[in-house]
């Protein structure tokens, strides 16, 4: 099915309460240990010290379109000149390897390509941006006033986990990967969409765990079945990630992450990132979305075996720019202080250490009423301050709980 008609087909639940009736600060203790001075000399009074989000979308329009990162694009929401505006100093820099590829087991000549071409791109384009393999490099690159690319994969590498993929794709400098394949049950782990066949993790799962941590790769959990997510954190030596999303405790959907799975990851020290989409967030719109007199109508290409991987690209390539089109009335579009009313929901339930933000950036998604791209990230710190958080909260939601999580991933501090 096309990526922006998906998000509205997860599993439609039952709404959750809702918590926006009410406004509320979180008063829980400022503790942890992200006490870094500002990684960005051009920081301004009262900004974050450093901006890390934890999903960006790049190289899928760059692959089928021929279009390179560095040029400002008319339409979409992501590219350098926009990133740069919207002071983002390091991204997840998130290739996507989406489920037409599968059938035809087409997926590891596309995760491939991606990852190349985006080695490319941030070449071409290294003026502004550079590789990061660890959290030291993300320091310095960003000193010296560039972007740091984190290179993160979406979807399956490999439908069966061939640990030699892995090794190769590590060299390549790929240092965190989503295990499952994108909603898709893949031989060794389940997805939230996806059909249950493992009870969450194999053994050939856990030995990918154990080789990614072997490796210090950072573990992806997002787009996981919520047993798959506790599996994975607890089988991990290292912190996990889940890298865009929302909370089950605001919209109660499969994508969304559960409060017993977030528990999970955070116990662990990992990040929950906040996808900054309306379907994930806002009960409001969420209820006016499921409840339109004429259901959806999906198309699931990931059931056609198409016979070549030009096949595949050219349905991919139809739903590109991964954005939603749909014009939502304002009275339904959430703002950015209800997006910081659910940051506040994460923060009481795992503590303010373990909360981010995963935009998804030409992912699909429906932005906040303040947003329209990369351009207006400030808008997202701006909330979080009218939420009456402190510049040290801020701060770690806003960048610095990524550095930590990956320093001790790739570094193992």
């Amino acid at each position: 099915m096309k990526r922006r008609e998906l998000i509205k087909s997860l599993a439609l639940l039952p709404m959750a309460g809702n918590v926006f009736g009410k406004t509320f600060a979180s008063k829980a203790p400022l503790t942890g240990t992200n006490s870094l001075a500002s990684l960005n000399s051009s920081t301004a009074p009262g900004e974050p010290a450093f901006i890390m989000d934890g999903h960006i979308h790049v190289m899928s329009r760059q692959l089928l379109e021929g279009l390179d990162i560095g040029q400002r694009y008319s339409d979409g929401m992501v590219d350098l000149p926009r990133i740069k505006e919207g002071k983002i100093n390091a991204m997840f820099f998130s290739v996507y390897t989406p489920e037409p590829y599968n059938p035809g087991h087409f997926e590891v000549k596309n995760t491939f390509r991606v990852v190349e071409l985006a080695l490319e791109q941030i070449q071409k384009n290294n003026a502004v941006i550079e590789l990061a393999h660890n959290a030291s490099e993300i320091e310095e690159i960003t000193k010296r006033g560039k972007m740091a690319a984190f290179l993160d994969l979406e979807g399956g590498f490999d439908l069966e986990g061939d640990l030699h993929l892995l090794r190769a794709l590590y060299r390549l400098g790929l240092r965190s990967m989503q295990l499952t394949a994108h909603n898709e049950t893949n031989s060794f782990i389940d997805a939230c969409s996806g059909e249950r066949l493992w009870n969450g993790i194999n053994d050939k799962g856990l030995k990918i765990i154990a080789e990614m941590n072997r490796l210090g790769m950072v573990i992806n959990v997002a787009h996981a079945s919520s047993q798959a997510i506790i599996q994975a954190a607890n089988a991990s030596k290292h912190p996990v990630a889940y890298t865009h999303g929302g909370f089950r405790g605001i919209v109660d959907i499969k994508r969304n992450i559960s409060d017993e799975a977030a528990k999970a990851v955070a116990a662990k020290g990992g990040v929950i990132a906040l996808q900054l989409g309306n379907y994930f967030n806002s009960p409001k719109y969420y209820k006016w979305e499921t409840s339109k007199p004429n259901p959806l109508k999906l198309i699931e290409p990931s059931e056609k075996n198409f016979s070549t991987i030009e096949e595949a690209d050219r349905e991919v390539a139809k739903d590109l720019p991964f954005v939603s089109h749909e014009v939502i009335p304002n009275e339904y579009r959430m703002s950015t202080d209800q997006l910081a009313r659910v940051i506040d929901y994460g923060i009481r339930l795992v503590g303010e250490d373990h909360v981010g933000f995963g935009s998804d950036f030409d992912g699909g998604l429906s932005l906040p009423k303040e947003m329209k791209d990369a351009s207006d990230y400030p808008e997202l710190y701006k909330a979080l301050k009218r939420q009456g958080y402190s510049q040290s909260r801020i701060n770690k939601v806003m960048g610095l709980n990524w550095l930590r999580l990956i320093r001790s991933v790739t570094e193992g501090k």
